[in-house]
């Protein structure tokens, strides 16, 4: 199988400054890492995309976020004030510290890359796309937040829905965080399943997507938040898709699945709490292998978060060869501490898995 690889340097442009979290510094570690682990023998072409414009920018947020963004992000980048009142458009933490890279650029790319990802799987070019950068799920219409400007994962779903008619739709995230961006988009449409594993907001931010935030009006039942419990580990994430994502998926027969998430489960994240080793995130692009088999193997997927550098490439080259069943025998850069060798939580997990079937089992044969 020879699948899509969507990159190209000027994503390093994606960086917050020096002392912030999020750096541009991933797009250089994950490619050396992707030349030394798959050599390119026909598994994979690597493909540049063009920036996103205005006017594609317009299917997911307001012209005044948009102006505001571009003005501020490109002033900051040259070191300069900006007009406006940040806090209007974006959160603190999308304030970036010293002299930021292009941000405003290279969240034009990831859009970009999501773009040109749904059109060669539409078009049959390819089956599987991954947009290696993205993954900004915390972005809203006309706001910014969680380090993310503006949001791929919702910009492909509905480029899908507009452009080519597709009306069902998995979007997956499977990154620490809740996508609370995308659940908004989509928390009242019936064309997308939205499935969220998540750390329990109760100990992380966004501090959302609770088990019983299951959609509203024709979207009821059709958004599924899954809080994982602290240190969850390879089991628990096993038994959330065996048990909720694979059975619901088969009932709702997609078209398409759309996944995202990067490193961040892991259990040496640094910025979260849970404890998934880099074999837990094979299993977890496995499982999305098995999902696409649904819709002939159609699979778009965004890869851009962690924040453990010696983890990131681990992590996300085992996504990646998972769902292309590459089988590549990846293992943790580091020993496994004792308290992440099995699973602690397993059963707190089963109780999870329960209160979500109850709320949805009105809307899903399988949860009955």
């Amino acid at each position: 199988m020879t699948i899509a690889i969507l990159y190209r340097d000027e994503l390093r442009e994606y960086d917050f400054g020096s002392g912030h979290p999020f750096r541009g510094d991933r797009y250089e570690i994950f490619p050396e890492f992707l030349k030394k682990m798959l050599p390119d023998a026909g598994t994979y072409v690597v493909l540049k995309s063009d920036w996103a414009r205005d006017e594609d920018l317009r299917l997911i947020c307001s012209q005044d976020y948009i102006n505001f963004t571009k003005g501020y992000f490109e002033a900051a980048s040259l070191g300069l004030s900006y007009p406006g009142i940040f806090s209007a458009y974006h959160s603190g933490d999308n304030k970036p510290q010293g002299r930021p890279g292009r941000l405003e650029e290279a969240a034009r790319l990831m859009i970009g890359q999501a773009k040109q990802a749904v059109d060669i799987i539409q078009s049959g070019e390819y089956d599987k796309a991954f947009c290696i950068g993205g993954n900004m799920h915390h972005a809203k219409p006309s706001y910014g937040e969680g380090f993310c400007l503006y949001n791929d994962n919702a910009f492909a779903a509905k480029y899908l829905i507009d452009r080519y008619g597709l009306e069902k739709i998995i979007v997956l995230d499977t990154d620490a965080h809740q996508g609370n961006g995308t659940c908004e988009y989509f928390y009242s449409d019936p064309r997308v399943l939205f499935i969220d594993l998540h750390q329990d907001p109760r100990t992380l931010y966004p501090g959302t997507g609770f088990a019983d935030e299951i959609g509203e009006g024709e979207g009821l039942g059709f958004t599924i938040n899954v809080p994982m419990p602290v240190y969850a580990g390879y089991d628990s994430y096993r038994l959330v898709l065996d048990e909720i994502v694979l059975p619901v998926s088969q009932e709702f027969q997609p078209q398409i699945i759309i996944r995202n998430g990067g490193s961040d489960p892991h259990f040496a994240d640094g910025l979260t709490s849970l404890g998934l080793p880099v074999r837990g995130f094979s299993m977890i692009g496995e499982k999305v292998r098995d999902i696409a088999e649904l819709c002939r193997g159609k699979q778009i997927d965004f890869i851009g978060s962690g924040y453990n550098r010696e983890a990131l490439p681990y992590a996300w080259m085992a996504l990646i060869s998972g769902s292309s069943g590459f089988g590549l025998k990846l293992t943790d850069p580091f020993p496994v501490p004792q308290r992440f060798q099995t699973d602690q939580v397993l059963e707190n997990t089963r109780g999870v898995i329960k209160q979500v079937k109850d709320n949805l089992r009105p809307f899903w044969k399988c949860f009955a």
